[in-house]
């Protein structure tokens, strides 16, 4: 067994510390500030927190920003910049470590005390002589996720959220997609580089000197899944099997679920997100839920969204794009002026700009849009088609407007030993995959690929909005998966991935409901993929990929219908999609046509 290293995390520990410090310049309003290392906050239960707090030297009453983090309060390159700029502009500034991480007290166990953790440290702050009584939140990924359970307990202080880069349902936009497990990004978040008090760097798993049985490229091959934690971490990992365990959407994850509970959000929300993020559905989910199910026509009226065409956080290039300079946003000035509207009441022109910002890929350009999905939105189907076989791009599997009437099939054998690897999508975080836009072209090559490929463009096709795939298709199994790709084909030939998107057969029915399939028959399958933005130029082509695997982003599908897990070998499939006639399979795109200048 390797043993990890171990940190003390009083090594971390900053007893109180009163400073007064003189910054660079920012642009606006400075202040002189204080920082005040290791401040207590308690929590119902009697477990206490700590927090580092910035703030103006100057005594007064201030609104404050909150932001609570399992990655350290004093985490190098993230926290004491944006802080310090916050605390420079006028706000008091909360960096509290989340119960069992780092400083704080108490045991750790992802997502179960963020609601009452969060409310407790909210109106905890409301009642400080530093606060004004209007209280916001802020932060990315795990720390956007907080806010949104926080905010569900509709503290009465809290005024105003900006959960960035953040899910809103951790079983359906966090640990699968589709019902399919999200496996490199779980073991390596879960197990890897987050099981105890301290986080271990992204290397571990990766270094020279790791034994080759543990490094990722290795262990995510490992059967069953429910002991993975034993051979990465050496020991059980509780939440890493508690997961394992709720394959499906019950109490479990319903209990902790935001989009159960955005009927409960009273305050103004501002979700920001990139297209290639893992958690881009909860971007956009956040907005949609808000503007249409908020406990206020303050918080229906205030949703907000941008998305650019980043991974988890923005950039000008991702995936060996570039998308230009335009494409990157400054998150914090985005968040200043969300926060000097809505906590000091200045009146920037928020409320007179459009609620939705989208990045469209293509023509590398912003557009302000009134909602989501852009109103006059038409859905057209592109359907699926081929002369002779599919398999690989080197066959004649076609994409049409136009409906086939001849019905065809096309066959491809999906073997969990040899699966597609990922190459680019929907990914973050340290995992052992390379996300974004990238190229295609080699996965393609393959034979367990089915590639539908439309005809050069006359015109420029623009969407924007979520994307679907309706699949008629069957297998010889109890279960399998089916992953979709839309792809945007450049003159050049190179192949561009813009959304995507994954069901595990056996929810067909609803992620909350497990039924097995009938081998060989024929079911229809609609498979929600990652909303996008995206231009389609003239001279381009519209592609779909079909496969049964993208290996390690999601765990191998092994064939036997047994429950997630549990598996200790796999069987192959002989896989089945039906095109024209009366088994139609087509992707439906979200066309914008009217893309005017706006």
């Amino acid at each position: 067994m390797i043993t990890k290293p171990s940190i003390s995390p009083r090594f971390f520990l900053f007893f109180f510390v009163l400073c007064a410090c003189s910054f660079p310049s920012f642009s606006g309003t400075q202040n002189e500030i204080k920082i005040v290392r290791h401040q207590a906050i308690p929590m119902r239960d009697g477990v206490i927190l700590y927090a580092d707090m910035y703030m103006p030297a100057e005594p007064g009453k201030y609104p404050t920003i909150i932001t609570r983090s399992p990655y350290g309060s004093q985490r190098e390159g993230v926290h004491h910049q944006t802080m310090t700029k916050f605390a420079q502009r006028g706000y008091v500034v909360i960096v509290q470590d989340v119960r069992g991480r780092y400083e704080s007290d108490g045991k750790w166990e992802p997502f179960r005390d963020e609601a009452n953790d969060g409310y407790d440290t909210i109106e905890w702050a409301a009642a400080q002589d530093f606060s004004n009584g209007k209280v916001g939140t802020q932060g990315g990924s795990y720390l956007g996720h907080n806010q949104w359970q926080a905010a569900s307990m509709a503290p009465p202080h809290l005024t105003a959220a900006f959960p960035a880069l953040a899910s809103t349902n951790i079983y359906a936009n966090w640990l699968t997609m589709g019902g399919a497990y999200r496996l490199s990004f779980n073991y390596g978040w879960g197990v890897a580089r987050m099981p105890n008090r301290i986080m271990l760097p992204q290397t571990w798993h990766t270094e020279s000197f790791m034994p080759e049985e543990v490094k990722y490229d290795n262990i995510l091959m490992h059967l069953p899944l429910k002991d993975m934690d034993m051979k990465g971490a050496g020991s059980v990992v509780q939440h890493y099997r508690d997961w394992i365990k709720h394959e499906s959407y019950d109490e479990y994850w319903k209990s902790i679920s935001d989009e159960e509970r955005f009927n409960k959000i009273k305050v103004p929300t501002y979700t920001s997100g990139g297209w290639f993020d893992i958690f881009v559905m909860g971007t956009i989910n956040g907005y949609v839920g808000m503007k249409n199910k908020g406990a206020t026509p303050e918080a229906r009226a205030g949703a907000r969204m941008i998305i650019g065409p980043w991974g988890h956080g923005p950039s000008q290039s991702f995936g060996g794009v570039d998308f230009t300079p335009a494409a990157y946003v400054d998150q914090f000035e985005t968040e200043l002026g969300f926060f000097d509207y809505h906590l000091k009441g200045i009146k920037n022109g928020l409320d007179k700009e459009k609620p939705v910002k989208l990045f469209y890929m293509g023509i590398n350009k912003w557009r302000g849009e009134t909602d989501w999905p852009v109103p006059g939105t038409k859905y057209q189907e592109l359907y699926l088609g081929a002369d002779g076989t599919a398999n690989s791009v080197r066959g004649g599997g076609k994409l049409s407007f136009t409906k086939p009437e001849k019905a065809g099939t096309d066959t491809y054998r999906y073997d969990p030993q040899s699966p597609v690897p990922t190459m680019g999508g929907n990914n973050c975080c340290g995992t052992p995959t390379a996300s974004g836009p990238r190229d295609q072209r080699t996965l393609e090559q393959r034979e367990d690929v089915l590639v539908y490929t439309g005809e050069f463009l006359e015109e420029p096709l623009t969407i924007a909005g979520p994307v679907k795939m309706k699949l008629h298709a069957a297998t010889d199994g109890p279960d399998t998966d089916w992953m979709i790709k839309l792809v945007d084909v450049y003159p050049s030939g190179f192949a561009m991935p813009v959304s995507e998107g994954i069901i595990r057969a056996k929810f067909r029915e609803g992620l909350d409901k497990i039924k097995l399939l009938t081998p060989n028959q024929v079911y229809e399958y609609e498979i929600e993929m990652n909303g996008t933005a995206n231009v389609f130029q003239p001279g381009h082509r519209i592609r779909v990929d079909i496969t049964s695997s993208n290996f390690p982003q999601f765990d191998r599908n092994p064939n036997t219908g047994e429950p997630l897990g549990s598996s200790t070998k796999t069987r192959i499939a002989q896989q089945t999609i039906h095109h024209g006639g009366p088994k139609i399979s087509r992707i439906v795109l979200p066309v914008v046509s009217d893309f005017g200048d706006k």
